[in-house]
Formats: C-alpha cells, structure tokens, sequence
C-alpha cells in the first residue's frame, strides 16, 4: 500500500475562470446625457417688472384723472369743487405772494412743538404704568378716561386756561399726540416676551440693565408704530386747533376761504396737509429701517 502526498481535494479548487467559450452577455445601452436641469425662477420674479415708484403713484394719478375729467364735463362744479388746473393756479399765486410758505412755516412750528411735548409726556406716562405695577395703577385709569374724552372737546377749556394765543394750539396737539403713544408704548413693554426676562436675570442683568438691553428693544417696534399715530393725529389737531382765533397757519387760510367759498383754496392747503402727513411718514419709516434692522418683518410679494 502506498499513501499518496498529493494535497487533498478543496471544494475552493472547482473554482475556474469562465472559458473563453461561454457566452459572454451582451453589453447594455450606453448611458445618454441626464435631464437638463433647469434653474427654478420665484414667480414674483417672473412678471413682469414694474418700478414701485410707479405704482405707489398710479393710484393717486387715477384720482386725479378722474377728477379732472368729472370737472371737464361739467358733472363737478366749480361751487363744489374746483378743478384741478384752478386749484394748480391758485396754489401758484399762494407761493408767488409768499402767504403759503408763511403759513406752513408757522403751522410746521405748531406741529413740531406739539408733538414734541406730546412724545415726552406718552413716554414718561407709559415707561413708568409699563415698568411699574404700582405706577400701572396710578397712571393707567386716569389715561383710559382722558383718552375717551375728545379733545376737541376740551378746546373751551384751553381758551379759559390759556388764553387764545400759542399755548391751547399747542396744548390740542400735544393732548392728542400723547394717547397713541401712551397705549403703543405701554403695550410694547408689556408684550416683551418674558422668557427673555428671565434670560437676563440669569446672566445677572440689573434692573436697569434689564430695561435698557431688553425692555426698550423689545417695547421699539411698537414706540415707532405709536409715533406714525401719533403723527397723523397730529395733523388733525393742528386743524382744529388753527380754527382757535387764528391769524396765521393753514387753517387760517381754510378759514378765510371757507368765508368767502373759496373752495380752491381750501383744497391747496387740503393737498399741503396731505403732502407733509406723507413726508412725515416717509420720514418715520425710514427711522423704522434704521433702528429695527434686527426684526426680519415680511415685507409683501
């Protein structure tokens, strides 16, 4: 007998390459080029654009469009209204004389004073109801029934206590300037969210470092939206106010026309009103731009 050496069997050793015999699979499909892709455009962007300037003006060019056309029918009387190219005239005869200028000037003055007094006082009132809870209760009442109270309807009282000179003219402004400012103001502080509170608290925050670093910025939007009220109010004051023994203002000159029916006169010094509440406006908003960069706000599509 003899034993073989040969190395055993290994099933590994069934193993073979493929003989060149087999069949080979046929080779797919070259792969083509993928889908072309297409970069996705907002639709906003897709219409078509139209400068803003213009259409915040269309409309305003509308109105007067239809105005003058009702006025060149006929459908629009000079008694009632005068037309727009009266009223251009009339306008330009106020400037070349000098008595509109005057007149805006001393009417400006009126405003600025009125609504400066009125920014301190709201602001004083509702910095300490909005920090204080025992300032809430003392200051929050009285400002709830006066602000019910028309101010108009307090001019009779002005007169008696200031005479029929500058002070109750300014007096009206001021008295309605400081409402809307008060209750904006009171609100902000009150909405700041008190979780941000208590992360001042904890990173050891005074309390008037509190005020300064959290309540204030929290309470700004709100300020900044109270003195766009504030200013229109301002405006609508100023007229009645004007009313009061007046010799001198825009609402002198609306008086002076009311008496002779002057109607485009009244509807210069209407057109003026309008052209300083809006540049007043303008400038608020661009207050607003600066000092609350750090609120993202929605601003339309």
């Amino acid at each position: 007998m003899s034993i073989s050496h040969a190395p055993p069997h290994s099933p590994a050793s069934d193993i073979s390459p493929k003989s060149s015999s087999a069949p080979e699979s046929e080779p797919g499909p070259e792969p083509g080029p993928g889908p072309e892709l297409e970069a996705l455009v907002p639709s906003s962007s897709r219409r078509a654009r139209v400068p803003r300037w213009l259409r915040r003006t269309s409309g305003p060019l509308a109105l007067l469009a239809l105005w003058q056309t009702l006025s060149a029918t006929g459908a629009l009387t000079s008694d009632v209204l005068a037309s727009p190219g009266t009223v251009a005239r009339v306008a330009g005869d106020l400037i070349g004389n000098g008595s509109l200028q005057n007149a805006m000037g001393v009417s400006l003055q009126r405003v600025a004073l009125g609504l400066v007094f009125g920014t301190v006082v709201g602001t004083a009132l509702a910095l300490v109801s909005g920090l204080f809870r025992i300032g809430e209760d003392l200051v929050d009442a009285s400002v709830q029934m006066l602000r019910t109270v028309p101010f108009v309807g307090l001019i009779p009282l002005f007169i008696i206590w200031f005479g029929i000179g500058e002070a109750p003219k300014i007096a009206i402004i001021t008295l309605g300037v400081s409402f809307p400012l008060y209750l904006n103001v009171y609100a902000g502080i009150r909405g700041v969210d008190a979780q941000l509170i208590e992360a001042g608290e904890s990173l050891g925050l005074s309390r008037w470092g509190l005020v300064r670093h959290v309540i204030l910025p929290g309470a700004l939007p709100g300020a900044m939206t109270g003195l766009r009220y504030s200013l229109g109010i301002s405006w609508l004051a100023l007229v009645f106010a004007e009313q009061v023994n007046a010799d001198t203002g825009l609402g002198f000159l609306m008086v002076q026309a009311r008496d002779f029916l002057r109607t485009d006169v009244i509807v210069v010094c209407l057109v003026v009103y309008a052209f300083l509440g809006l540049t007043a406006d303008f400038v608020v908003r661009t207050l607003e731009r600066l000092l609350l960069q750090w609120r993202p706000t929605f601003t339309g599509r």
